[in-house]
């Protein structure tokens, strides 16, 4: 759902005007409002509340971590003792969104999103206020075929994800980023250059090195055949992995996964969506980074460390107004622990069952149960079980 605005007068744009003056903007005059005048813009959004009891077999997760707000699959404790279970409430992924269109005089349309949430954020605390930094999610243009700016990695399928109450939800299989691309899109082929970025395991194990040395983007080519029934999507990655610690490591090493996805319309408005990802090097792009890209060798050079991951969701209306979720994601990696240890994670998974409620279409309430596993290479492992709570209204 969408408000529009639509600036075509001059109260409209005296209104802007004053607006961005008082905001601070004071050296926007009346002419530069004219360069809105034709542009649409919408606004939209929802207003989410969390509510959630977790419990851990093996630990706990700290205060304040993000492994509290929603499932990210390496923080899953082993290793450790049971302290019992934990409530936390919050409002963070709670979102807002502005987009515009332009016509221009050549017959075109060009669009722009600016979309924001309050999740991932280190600031605020559950003291006293309760405050959330807002962070950019989506910002981009659109002009013809060309997309630029920053949005969904084209290695994603959106179309698969299934309706959760976690953040995401199938997180151990799935693939799922945001950063800065180039996009060429025509009609279901889509080929893109994307922000690198190479994560490393120490030599024997240790802290995450993010290296940030990579001197080329990451490409990615995909296309998505559409049907009556749904659609299946089969993405490609290519990328260089690259550390230079100005020491003892200068290597380069090569990266390549392969995506096949889709979503499977059934009678009566339920669906099965799926999605199998392997590859070497993978990396960040798959399980919010549960494995890293590479692991540095006794030599000093770069091993692109193998994996793959799975979902399957099943979406079944109980009636107009009553939904069902029931999902099922798992990761694994082929970690050589001569060179990660034995701490690395070799795999996890998740199940989670909801129960969706709508009164009205803009307005839900829902619950749901999670359980999800983590296993190190030493055999060791922990589980959590999560129940969940949400109210959500969409504008």
């Amino acid at each position: 759902m969408r408000r529009n605005i639509n600036m075509k007068n001059t109260l409209q744009k005296t209104t802007l005007a004053v607006a961005l003056s008082v905001a601070g903007w004071s050296g926007v005059s009346m002419a530069q409002t004219d360069m809105l005048a034709g542009t649409n813009v919408s606004f939209s959004g929802y207003i989410k509340a969390d509510a959630m009891v977790s419990n851990y077999s093996d630990g706990t997760i700290a205060s304040g971590s993000v492994g509290r707000d929603f499932y990210i699959p390496s923080l899953t404790p082993v290793g450790g003792n049971d302290e019992g279970s934990q409530f936390d409430a919050h409002t963070r992924q709670s979102r807002f969104r502005f987009a515009t269109t332009t016509p221009t005089e050549e017959g075109d349309t060009i669009t722009g999103v600016l979309e924001l949430d309050f999740i991932v954020t280190n600031d605020g605390d559950e003291r006293v206020s309760n405050s959330y930094n807002p962070r950019i999610r989506h910002a981009y243009l659109q002009y013809k075929n060309w997309l630029i700016g920053q949005t969904w990695t084209t290695f994603m399928d959106v179309a698969t994800l299934p309706e959760s109450l976690d953040f995401i939800g199938v997180t151990d299989g799935t693939i799922f980023g945001r950063q800065t691309l180039v996009r060429y899109t025509n009609g279901g082929l889509q080929l893109a250059l994307e922000n690198p970025e190479t994560t490393v395991t120490p030599f024997q194990g240790g802290s995450r090195i993010v290296a940030d040395d990579n001197a080329v983007p990451d490409v990615v080519a995909a296309y998505t055949f559409k049907q009556n029934w749904g659609h299946v999507k089969i993405a490609g990655l290519v990328r260089q992995l690259s550390y230079d610690d100005g020491v003892d490591v200068d290597a380069d090493e090569t990266s390549y996964g392969l995506a096949i996805s889709s979503k499977y319309n059934l009678a009566n408005g339920d669906d099965i969506r799926v999605l199998f990802n392997a590859g070497s090097g993978i990396g960040r792009y798959t399980a919010l980074n549960a494995i890293n890209s590479a692991v540095i060798t006794a030599d000093g050079d770069l091993e692109a460390i193998d994996s793959y991951g799975y979902t399957l969701a099943y979406r079944h209306l109980w009636n107009e107004k009553m939904r069902s979720n029931f999902m099922f994601a798992a990761l694994e990696a082929d970690n050589d622990t001569e060179l990660t240890g034995l701490t690395a994670t070799e795999s996890t998974l998740s199940a989670r069952a909801n129960l969706l409620y709508s009164p009205t279409k803009s307005l839900t309430f829902g619950g749901e149960y999670a359980f999800a596993k983590r296993e190190i290479e030493a055999g060791i492992e922990g589980d959590m079980n999560r129940f969940q709570f949400s109210a959500t209204y969409v504008f």
